[in-house]
């Protein structure tokens, strides 16, 4: 397909200004976390770092963020109530940053947040019928639609959010799927999509300097749940409202990491007898550090797997069902092998000697436990 070099040439444009700007924003923004006290104090387990580190980059993230749309994107009447949306959560966020707010008040107001954009166009009018057995070819949500939407919203929103655990590891996930959407809307030739998706990837790139491990400065929940609700409202634009063309899979597969951590989570909770938003340590990548992988091998395998998803997506856009099915695969078998070549060694010495020390002290424990405790 051929693509529009005007486009591009915004979408760079758009990612570059994000990108600069929240890069510049940051120590600002670094200095004001400073001041009103919003700082993470590692207070339990469930925290990776082991001083206190200034919360409120998703500020950065923001300004970056907006400073870009306002220059590339044209404001329209749907774009217009994204955004309202976004400024909500994002007061939300800094308020929760620096005094932290009961749950049920967040939740409350992100669903505000939500049915904004809901209700002003961006919806969820139909998809694609994931039963291939069936003669609908799609699913008419008809009086649904707004509820389903709000649902959609507010659940990747908090799926993001879940996510943030490690040094870089939400920023970099939004990223990949950010970029992922990127790609299908300039496949598809959606300019607006496109543009505020490069503007998007640039605000987090902009940030991930002083986002990777050793962290000097946490997004928080500012950032985190600001970037959960923007790739929310916007796959329901480039990717849920053109159900014609793109599968019913394909916003799954693209936000498939923070949907099935978020999933798993409230299952295990649940199982447990716990509140579905009880607070633990057992996330995708609390395990995968109880396994013996160091923070920045952790974020690097959730990279590939996102990657993966994302690539996936692309290709079952592109190329059909088959292809990606084909892709997927040869993907998941090149992950795993290079995941053996890359650090197998350390891994599997490292346990070694914890199992030993733990026989020769007559312990019983799962290998690997409270390590980072």
């Amino acid at each position: 397909m051929r693509l529009d070099n005007q486009l591009i040439a915004y979408v760079v444009l758009a990612l570059l200004v994000a990108l600069v700007v929240s890069f510049l924003m940051t120590p600002v923004v670094k200095t004001f976390a400073y001041k009103v006290g919003a700082i993470d104090v590692p207070k339990d387990a469930r925290r990776m770092h082991k001083v206190p580190i200034p919360r409120l980059g998703g500020l950065a993230i923001f300004i970056g963020f907006m400073v870009s749309i306002l220059l590339f994107v044209p404001i329209t009447s749907e774009m217009k109530s994204i955004l309202l949306g976004a400024v909500i959560i994002v007061v939300l966020g800094v308020v929760d940053d620096i005094m932290a707010l009961p749950a049920m008040l967040k939740f409350v107001v992100q669903i505000v947040a939500a049915a904004i954009p809901a209700t002003h166009g961006v919806t969820i009018l139909a998809f694609s019928n994931p039963n291939i057995f069936s003669d609908n070819l799609y699913w008419v949500l008809g009086s649904l639609s707004v509820p389903f939407t709000i649902l959609w919203i507010v659940a990747i929103t908090n799926s993001v959010n879940l996510i943030d655990g490690l040094d870089g590891l939400a920023n970099g996930v939004s990223a990949i799927s950010a970029t992922t959407m990127l790609v299908i809307a300039l496949l598809a030739s959606e300019a607006q999509v496109a543009i505020v998706m490069a503007a998007l990837v640039g605000a987090c790139v902009g940030f991930m300097p002083y986002n990777l491990n050793p962290a000097k400065m946490f997004m928080g929940d500012t950032g985190a749940t600001f970037l959960g609700y923007i790739l929310a409202t916007m796959s329901i634009q480039g990717l849920f409202k053109y159900y014609a063309v793109i599968s019913f899979v394909v916003p799954f597969l693209i936000l498939g990491l923070p949907i099935f951590d978020t999933a798993f989570a409230f299952i295990r909770r649940i199982a447990h007898g716990q509140s579905p938003m009880h607070a633990d340590r057992s996330h995708i990548h609390h395990r995968l550090i109880d396994m013996g992988l160091s923070q920045k091998q952790a974020v690097a395998t959730l990279y590939v797997i996102s990657a993966i998803l994302g690539l996936s997506a692309v290709v079952l856009t592109t190329g059909g069902e088959e292809k990606a099915m084909l892709f997927f695969a040869a993907l998941c078998i090149v992950a795993v092998v290079a995941a053996r070549v890359v650090f197998p060694k350390e891994v599997k010495e490292e346990l070694h000697e914890e199992l030993e020390e733990l026989k020769e002290h007559g312990h019983h424990e799962e290998p690997g436990k409270d390590k980072e405790a």
